[in-house]
């Protein structure tokens, strides 16, 4: 009687385990896809990140070129190299 009492409420508390366990599993590994969508995503935004960076640096490289600014100084800005006789040396 009583190992009949223990079948009847003991199963369908198993059965509720195991479905529990089974929705578990099928969240878990719904959610890892959907985190490595999102690794995925966030890899091409640092491979790009890092590309405009790269470009960023050649830019500034390009900017803070001595004959750059030269160039800049002497077309846009009017200036140029003040004649030797001109030219003041300051020591310490």
């Amino acid at each position: 009687m009583r190992t009949r009492l223990l079948l009847i409420a003991g199963v369908p508390l198993l059965w509720l385990a195991v479905l529990g366990s089974a929705a578990g599993a099928v969240y878990c590994e719904h959610r890892a896809r959907q985190l490595f969508i999102e690794l995925e995503g966030l890899n091409a935004r640092r491979d790009n990140l890092q590309i405009e960076w790269g470009q960023l640096q050649l830019e500034q490289s390009a900017w803070s070129s001595h004959a750059f600014v030269e160039r800049v100084a002497g077309t846009r800005l009017h200036m140029a190299t003040p004649p030797p006789q001109d030219i003041e040396v300051v020591a310490p």
